[in-house]
Order: structure tokens, then C-alpha cells, then sequence
């Protein structure tokens, strides 16, 4: 079944980058010149996607604002003779056209589990993406377009893999790899989550990126209800994933590209710093101050 639909699960408080997030959303944070959930729902569309739920929290309107078409705001800059800034404005509330971006409350145990779940309830019984808010990848082949033509090989889950170095163990899940199908596609039978690096069970880490299909959606369900059950723990995608691959084919592929991560300052600086280097006009200015 063709993937058309994504999740972006952005209820979260971002409290690695407090006070920073105290008033903004983690997800409304600059990485050059656009937010960086903007970078996330620009890998969809160009993907394919058509239909993104981005599932959010109180506190999170500025998402909202952000993409909502401001027709006035473009006509206002054409006439004061500002097209350029006029059309990226525009352009954007364009994207979220394109992306059918819709919005839903997060509801149910704590976890990044349960937004997935949570939005699964209204996507149907087709095989969806789930990419966080917080990773800009800097590919030729968007990352979310490298998930999806593993899954059209595979018909199975996909996780998103990178190399690592075996002293970053401990902060990943790293996969269990059984076969290794070229082309950087594995199959996987599990996660083992912050190994110490004598016992990582490969040199591979899953990072944020998702194919979840039914079956995963009722592994989440299963480990939700349990928790209604016992209120004790947290609702998780990968353990989800994990007790699936114990019974069922799940692949991970690795992804080309570079992978940024902003949910902590000095990674978030790091974004920042890379994303200027790469622009032709800010770039030069940044090489000055360094040299």
C-alpha cells in the first residue's frame, strides 16, 4: 500500500532547551532562515506525502500560526513593494495546502508512543510515517523518501539507521541485525536501548524515523491499554516495535545524508552553525569570524 500520510508528534515541552522553550515551542526554534519543524514537514511534501497530523499540546498555537495562509500579511508586503518577502510567506501557507497538515490534541499516557497512537485512530488502516519535529536531515534523497522505498520493497516496518561510533552506544537504541540485504537495508529483530558499547549488538543506531504499519499500531494499543491497567511506565514506539520484530519482519535502512539533531543546546548550536556555513551569504560572513 502506497504511503501518503505522516505524523509529526510536537506535544512535547522541550525541557533539554529550557528556559529557551519556556514561551516558544521547541518546534518553532530557527535553523537558519525557517523553524525547524518546517524542515520536517518539507521532507513530507517533497516525499509524496499528502496528508501530515501533526499532533500537539497546549501551548503550541504558534505551530499553527505559522502555517496558516495569512493572505493579508502578502498582500500588505506587495504593495510596500516586498515581494520576495510576500512570496515566501505565501509559500508557505502554500505548503501546508499541500500537506493537508491538520492538527490534533495529544491525549492518553506519557510516552511518544501515544501521539502515534492517538493519531493512527484517525489515519486508518494504512501504513504511515512518523518523523519528530526536532531532526533536520540534510540529504539528496529526503530521508523520509529513503524510509519509503524501503517499505515498497519490503511491505514491513522501517527504521530509520545510522552508523555510529561504538562509544555513542548508550545513547541510542541500537538494532539487532539478522540479515544484511545491501543497499544499507537490514533486517532487524529488535532493539537493545543505551547498550554499553562491549554489548551494542551492532554498530548502528535508530534515529528519528518511522514506516509503522497496523501491526505496530496494535502492539501500541495492547502496551496503552496495559497501562490504563497498572499506571506504571510510559508508552513507546520502539518498545511497540520491539515486541512486533519478535514475531514479525521489521527492516532498518540506513539513511544517506546528515542528520542534526536539535533537541539539546549544544546539538541545537551545532544545526544553527551548519545550517549558516551552507548559506551563500552568511556562510563567508561565519568563516570570517572563525578564521
Amino acid at each position: 500500500m502506497k504511503i501518503r500520510k505522516a505524523v509529526i508528534p510536537a506535544a512535547g515541552i522541550g525541557s533539554r532547551l529550557l528556559p529557551l522553550t519556556k514561551a516558544t515551542p521547541k518546534e518553532m526554534l530557527p535553523v537558519g532562515d525557517k523553524p525547524v519543524i518546517e524542515h520536517t514537514v518539507r521532507e513530507l511534501v517533497s516525499s509524496g506525502i499528502t496528508d501530515i497530523t501533526i499532533v500537539v499540546s497546549g501551548g503550541k498555537s504558534l505551530i499553527q500560526d505559522h502555517f496558516r495562509p495569512n493572505p493579508a500579511l502578502v498582500a500588505q508586503l506587495r504593495a510596500d513593494g516586498k515581494s520576495a518577502f510576500a512570496d515566501a510567506v505565501q509559500e508557505v501557507g502554500e505548503l501546508s495546502a499541500a500537506g493537508h497538515i491538520t492538527y490534533l490534541d495529544q491525549h492518553g499516557p506519557y510516552g511518544n508512543g501515544t501521539p502515534v497512537l492517538n493519531a493512527a485512530r484517525h489515519l486508518g488502516d494504512e501504513p504511515m510515517l512518523v518523523l519528530w519535529p526536532d531532526d533536520v536531515f540534510v540529504a539528496e534523497v529526503p530521508r523520509a523518501q529513503q524510509l519509503i522505498t524501503a517499505y515498497e520493497s519490503t511491505g514491513c516496518p522501517v527504521l530509520a539507521l545510522l552508523p555510529m561510533e561504538p562509544g555513542e552506544s548508550q545513547r541510542y537504541g541500537v538494532p539487532v541485525v539478522r540479515e544484511d540485504l545491501d543497499d544499507g537495508l537490514l533486517r532487524i529483530s529488535g532493539l537493545m536501548e543505551k547498550p554499553k558499547p562491549e554489548d551494542a549488538p551492532s554498530a548502528f543506531a535508530a534515529i528519528g524515523g518511522y514506516v509503522v504499519t497496523p501491526g505496530i499500531i496494535e502492539e501500541l494499543q495492547r502496551q496503552t491499554d496495559n497501562w490504563y491497567t497498572h499506571q506504571n511506565g510510559e508508552v513507546y514506539l520502539t518498545d511497540a516495535i520491539n515486541s512486533y520484530a519478535a514475531n514479525h519482519a521489521v527492516y532498518g535502512q540506513v539513511i544517506q545524508g546528515r542528520w542534526y539533531d536539535t533537541g539539546n543546546p549544544a546539538d541545537y548550536l551545532v544545526a544553527q552553525f551548519a545550517s549558516a556555513l551552507a548559506h551563500p551569504e552568511y556562510g563567508p560572513l561565519l568563516r570570517q569570524l572563525v578564521d
